[in-house]
């Protein structure tokens, strides 16, 4: 037998949840034929058999969360190997228990089995009165929505309970009482004016599990400090509208004002390269300076945040980063990015501007050492000349690791993008 793993598809996955599987028991399996797609904590993978034969079983079914380098199934080559248990059977992922065989027992020796648990009454307990069947994911779920699993049908293989099957639960509560869990009647807080506060929970995603996570142990773990700086944007929109035109006439793609601030991002990026690192625990600790400038995107898809990754932006032209930038957002919101389209960065930009926000903070994107964040091209009086008129003014508030980047640099740089910005002829020159 041939066990097939839960894969780790990006830098950041720790656990895949089993969208569809596109093979079933007993089909003939080839190098190359897609086996299994795989939600991750950033998109829904495809992922292939790297060896023939017949699809002996599934060990957890579409719906079903499953830790990295757990068994998910098991292809039948012909051959004869160790049969490894899933962490869902006792094991730990990784680790190999006896191996066992496939045919009768040996002569004399009766085949082992368990015996029933003790009942109260000194009967045996029945396989209904056990403990369900569900995974850690289920189970956490269950208790974080208080929900009695003895009273759930599970839909899984041998009666496991699944991730869907709770779903539905909470949906059936929620159509019934307007809420998922009954009010807490020993509470000390006085319950409102109106009733019993209605809320229907709604489980995360692997997505949304995954961004939690990573949020929480940035914002705690990592020092962070923000400033912010304004660049005046008037010549930059005229230029922009002036490429556009010229676009227009030959069918190519416009630009966008984000695509003009990646490209004048990663030229500043490459004249403070301290800002283009990452902190290290190495040694006594230590700044990674990359050599590439590889700028992420953040995108809020319907499925979640995700940031794709424009590889060396330094080095592509205006219309280029337009081109992948749109590739990338068209792949994220089809839920399509590849573990390539998601790595490697080295800093993000995250841009509210279309949604008129004037001003705001971003959370570091760990390993990366500073986030962009960039507020929208408003109108505003200003003096110029000695003479008030009104500019289009845009904020960009920088977050930074205060572990590897000060203050000072922080500054400098910020200094570098809006005079680039207010500049723009040397942002495409």
């Amino acid at each position: 037998m041939i066990d097939i793993r839960m894969p780790r598809l990006s830098d950041t996955m720790e656990e895949g949840a089993i969208v569809a599987w596109h093979k079933k028991p007993g089909d003939a399996v080839e190098v190359g034929d897609v086996l299994v797609e795989i939600e991750t904590d950033k998109a829904t993978m495809e992922h292939e058999a790297y060896e023939a034969g017949t699809l002996h079983d599934i060990l957890f079914p579409e719906g079903e969360t499953v830790s990295i380098g757990t068994v998910i199934a098991r292809i039948d080559d012909g051959r004869d190997h160790p049969v490894e248990t899933s962490a869902e059977d006792g094991a730990s992922p990784g680790t190999s228990p006896p191996a066992t065989r496939s045919g009768p027992p040996a002569p004399g020796r009766a085949p082992a089995s368990a015996p029933a648990p003790a009942s109260p009454e000194g009967g045996t307990t029945s396989p209904s009165a056990r403990r369900p069947l569900a995974t850690p994911l289920v189970r956490r779920l269950a208790r974080d929505n208080d929900i009695d699993l003895s009273e759930i049908t599970g839909s899984g293989p041998g009666g496991r309970i699944v991730r869907v099957d709770i779903e539905k639960a909470l949906a059936r509560g929620a159509a019934t009482t307007g809420h998922t869990a009954p009010p807490d009647s020993g509470s000390a807080a006085a319950p409102s004016e109106g009733g019993p506060t209605r809320a229907t929970a709604v489980p995360f995603d692997t997505t949304r599990r995954v961004v939690s996570r990573r949020l929480t142990e940035s914002s705690s773990s990592v020092p962070h400090f923000s400033v912010t700086a304004v660049a005046d944007v008037e010549e930059l929109l005229a230029l922009r509208a002036r490429i556009n035109a010229e676009l227009d006439t030959t069918g190519q793609r416009k630009v966008s004002l984000n695509d003009l601030i990646v490209r004048a991002s990663a030229i500043a990026l490459r004249e403070h390269p301290g800002v283009n690192a990452s902190y290290s625990e190495e040694g006594r600790g230590a700044t990674l300076l990359h050599e590439h400038v590889n700028i992420g995107v953040a995108v809020a898809s319907d499925h979640g945040l995700v940031v794709p990754v424009i590889a060396d932006a330094d080095r592509m032209t205006v219309s280029s980063i337009a081109v992948e930038s749109r590739r990338l957002v068209g792949l994220a919101k089809d839920r399509k990015l590849s573990g390539a389209d998601m790595t490697g960065g080295t800093f993000t930009i995250s841009n509210l501007g279309m949604y008129q926000v004037e001003r705001f903070t971003a959370i570091i994107n760990p390993p990366e050492g500073a986030i962009l964040a960039v507020g929208a091209a408003l109108p505003e009086p200003v003096v110029v000349d000695d003479a008030v008129a009104v500019r289009h003014r845009i904020r960009c508030t920088l977050s930074a690791d205060h572990r590897i980047i000060d203050g000072a640099l922080a500054a400098r740089f910020l200094s570098t993008l809006t005079s680039l910005l207010e500049h723009p002829l040397r942002i495409i020159a």
